[in-house]
This record gives C-alpha cells, structure tokens and sequence, in this order.
C-alpha cells in the first residue's frame, strides 16, 4: 500500500466509524492532508471540543491529548503514538511547583498549555504562546510565576515590564538548542528574507527576529506578508506546510536540527493502525483531575486566550 491509497483506507476508515482526527502542525505532511484539522495544541482542543464525533484521534505528544480529554470530557481521545511525550511537559511536575509555591504564595502561577494535565491542577490560569503576552497584562495580581519554560516566560517578562516575573530553568530543548550564531548565518545565506522566531527560542535568538509568535502566528504572518522569503525558526515541519500552502514564496528552516522527535513519532501506518483498533492508547483521566485543570483553562478563556 503506498502512501494515497492508505490515505484513502485512512478517510474511508474515518467515515466509517465517525472519528474526528486531530493533527499538530509539527506532524508530517501526508498525516495533515487527512486530518480534519491541522493546528496548535489548544487550537486543536477547541476545535475537538465543537465537533460532533464521540471519538477523536489526536495525531500529537500526549499532553496535547491530555488537554484535549479536559475539554471534551465525554468524548473517546486517543493518543496515536503513546510514546509521544514532551520533554518540556515533563521537566516539572505537581510536587516540585507545589513546593515552587510555597516559596512564592503571592505569585499567580502561570502554566504554559505544555504542561501535563496533573500539573496544571495547581495552576492559577493556562497560557498558549499566543496568549501569555495578552494574559500576564490582564492579571490583576503584578507577581507571576510562569512555568516551565523560561525562555517564553522571558519573552513575557519582556514585553510585560510592569510586572515581577519569577522564571525557572524548564524549556524546550529543540527551539532552546537554536544558537544566536544560527541567525546570523541564516541572514547571510537568505540577506533578504525575514525571520520568523518563535519565543520558546532563547532571548538572544528571538531579539534578532523581524517576527516574534507562536506556531499559528508564524504561519498566517508568512502567508498574509508582502515578502517573498523567510526563515523560520521552529519546528522543520512548518517551512515545508508553509512551501506547500505558498508555492509563490520561499521558505528556509533556521537550523537542521529544529526537529522534534516525539512529534516525528507519529507516523501515517500509526493512524492506519489506530483507526484499525491496532494502535494507540486512550487517554483516560480522574474525573477530579479534568475537574481542576480545567480551571485554569477556564481563567484563560475568561482572560481571552
């Protein structure tokens, strides 16, 4: 079977059985072009959240399937590659912030979306890289503790100087193994193509950048320029999404190694397998637990994330 006609057994499959099938944009192409949508974590997780399939197979790393089960608590989530964690996700879990937030009771602590499901019940309000900016101003409280990555909370911090922003070293080893030097040589390669960066990126790379946003906000920047070249600086996979979506423009990665391994996990036979009943694990969480990381997801969409 090459690769069409499993993307056909694939849609077939998925009609037959009323699935919903959920695609991060770090995926491989040939699984985006059968997802029914293709997007961030929490993008991806309001979409599941409205659409009317009771069964939704999450094409991602895990978390992204956690918060997908907290929002769609009725529905059947499956997690395509049960391997597919996130280092980032995993640095820091609910007895370490909770001790975190013994040092600091005053804090607001903020969990990026990429954080586990357990973690984020002890959190105070949820956070997408699109949204932080936004959320830190509308908090009412000046003292915030923004966890896990302090390469984004920096960036927060940044933008957001009127607040205290109390940082721990937690990240994503990917985009903070991009060096500043990257930039620089990538600016000479490409003189007149503009750099698209996203903030998980450490502070020397991003202060270089014509563009500083999330994923989503990389890509409808790229599409909606007058600019003919950019060099992106997150996951490999979107210069290729962007090159197919814009074959008039032309697209460079900032650097080779910009590929994440969990979400490369994930392959086209993994999604034939699952919808086959042969593959993936469901995500099953305590119903106190969607009860109390829902909160802060809550504060984020009540804060306009």
């Amino acid at each position: 079977m090459n690769i069409s006609e499993m993307q056909q057994a694939i849609l077939q499959l998925k009609q037959e059985q009323d699935v919903c099938i959920l695609a991060h944009s770090y995926v491989a192409r040939e699984i985006s072009e059968i997802a029914d949508y293709t997007g961030d974590s929490y993008g991806l997780s309001v979409q599941a959240s409205k659409v009317p399939q009771k069964t939704v197979l999450m094409c991602g790393v895990r978390f992204m399937a956690e918060t997908v089960k907290i929002l769609s608590p009725g529905k059947r989530v499956i997690l395509v590659s049960p391997l597919a964690g996130c280092p980032m996700a995993e640095q820091m879990d609910k007895d370490m912030i909770s001790q975190v937030k013994e040092l600091y009771p005053d804090y607001t602590v903020m969990a990026y979306v990429n954080t586990t499901a357990e973690l984020k019940t002890i959190a105070d309000v949820c956070v997408t890289s699109s949204s932080a900016v936004q959320i830190a101003k509308a908090l009412d409280n000046d003292k915030i503790l923004f966890i896990p990555d302090c390469n984004l909370g920096a960036y927060v911090a940044e933008q957001v100087p009127e607040k205290t922003v109390k940082l721990l070293q937690g990240g994503c080893p990917v985009h903070a193994a991009v060096r500043p030097s990257a930039v620089k040589q990538a600016k000479q390669l490409h003189p007149d193509a503009l750099v698209l960066v996203h903030p998980e990126c450490v502070p020397e790379v991003t202060a270089q950048a014509d563009y500083v946003g999330s994923t989503t906000g990389i890509m409808n920047f790229a599409k909606r320029s007058d600019a003919r070249e950019f060099i992106i600086g997150t996951e490999i996979s979107i210069a290729e999404h962007l090159q197919y979506e814009c074959p008039d423009k032309f697209f460079y990665p900032l650097d080779k190694q910009l590929i994440c391994p969990n979400m490369k996990s994930t392959t086209l036979v993994d999604v034939y397998r699952a919808l086959r009943g042969e593959h993936g694990e469901e995500i099953c969480l305590d119903a106190e637990v969607i009860t109390q990381a829902r909160r802060c997801i809550d504060k984020m969409i009540e804060l306009g994330g």
